[in-house]
C-alpha cells in the first residue's frame, strides 16, 4: 500500500520508482526526512518562544531543512527530465553524495546551535565559533558546486543529441544556481541581514538584506528548467528564444536585487 503511495506521487513528477537508480533514491528518501524534520521542528517552535535577533530560533533550522529537501528532489527531478542515463553514472553517485554531506553538516549544525539558544550565522564570539561558521561557507560552496558537476555530467552525456528547450532549462538552471547563489552567498556571509521579522514568511527586508537575491540564485535549480519546460510546451517555435529571454531577465532581477541590497543607505 505505502509502495503504491509513493509510486503514485513521484510519478506525478514523471518518475517510476522502480527505474530509479539506488542513489536517486536515497536522495528522495533524504528529502523526506528533511520535510519530517521540518515538520517535527515546527511542532517544538510552537512551545519555544526564543529568539535570536528577534526571530524565533526555529525559523532558520526550518528553511534550511525545507531549501534542503526541496534541492534534494529537484535533483532527481531535473537529472530524469534532462538526461536519465545520467543518473545510472558513477559520477551522480558523487554528486549525491556531495550534495548529502554538504546540505547536512549546515542542518545539523544550525539545529545545534538552535537548541542551544544561539546563532550559527555570523558568530565569532570565539575562535571555534568562527571557524565552524567559516567551514559552512565552504560546505555552501560545495553543496552548490553539486549542481554545476551535474550540469557539466548532463551536457557531456548529451553527446551529439541535440538539447530539448527543457535540457536547456536544466543545464542553465544548474549552471545559474551555482554561479549566482555563490556570489550572493559570499556577499551574504560577510553581511548581516538586518534583526527583526521582515516580510511575512520569508523574513526578508526591503534593505540592506541579500537574501532575496541569494533566493533568487539558489532557486534558479527550479525556476529556470520550470520556464524551460513551459516554454517548450507552450510557445511553440518560440520556446528557445522565450527561455533565453527569460534567462536573461531572470539574471537581471537577481543582478538588480544584489545591487539594491548593497546601495540603500
Amino acid at each position: 500500500m505505502s509502495t503504491n503511495l509513493i509510486n503514485s506521487a513521484i510519478s506525478w513528477f514523471g518518475l517510476d520508482l522502480s527505474s530509479l537508480s539506488f542513489a536517486s533514491k536515497i536522495l528522495l528518501l533524504y528529502g523526506a526526512l528533511m520535510w519530517l524534520a521540518c515538520g517535527l521542528t515546527y511542532i517544538i517552535s510552537l512551545n519555544d518562544l526564543r529568539t535570536i535577533r528577534e526571530v524565533g530560533i526555529w525559523v532558520k533550522p526550518m528553511k534550511f531543512m525545507a531549501a534542503t529537501a526541496l534541492f534534494a528532489w529537484s535533483t532527481v527531478w531535473l537529472t530524469h527530465l534532462a538526461n536519465e542515463s545520467v543518473s545510472q553514472g558513477e559520477a551522480y553517485k558523487g554528486i549525491c553524495a556531495l550534495l548529502v554531506l554538504t546540505s547536512l553538516f549546515e542542518v545539523v549544525y544550525i539545529t545545534y546551535q538552535a537548541a542551544l539558544g544561539e546563532a550559527s550565522h555570523y558568530n565569532n564570539t570565539d575562535k571555534l565559533h568562527a571557524i565552524l561558521y567559516s567551514v559552512m561557507g565552504i560546505v555552501a560552496v560545495g553543496l552548490t558546486a553539486s549542481q554545476a558537476w551535474l550540469a557539466w555530467e548532463i551536457w557531456k552525456g548529451q553527446g551529439d543529441i541535440a538539447f530539448s528547450v527543457t535540457g536547456w532549462g536544466v543545464v542553465i538552471g544548474l549552471a545559474l544556481t551555482f554561479l549566482l547563489s555563490t556570489i550572493s552567498g559570499g556577499l551574504l556571509g560577510g553581511i548581516q541581514p538586518p534583526s527583526g521579522q521582515g516580510l511575512p514568511i520569508v523574513g526578508w527586508h526591503l534593505y540592506k538584506d541579500i537574501r532575496p537575491s541569494h533566493f533568487l540564485g539558489v532557486h534558479a535549480q527550479q525556476l529556470i528548467p520550470l520556464m524551460g519546460l513551459l516554454a517548450e510546451r507552450f510557445l511553440g517555435t518560440y520556446a528557445t528564444l522565450g527561455l533565453g529571454v527569460g534567462s536573461v531577465f531572470y539574471i537581471f532581477a537577481w543582478a538588480f536585487l544584489t545591487w539594491a541590497s548593497l546601495s540603500v543607505a
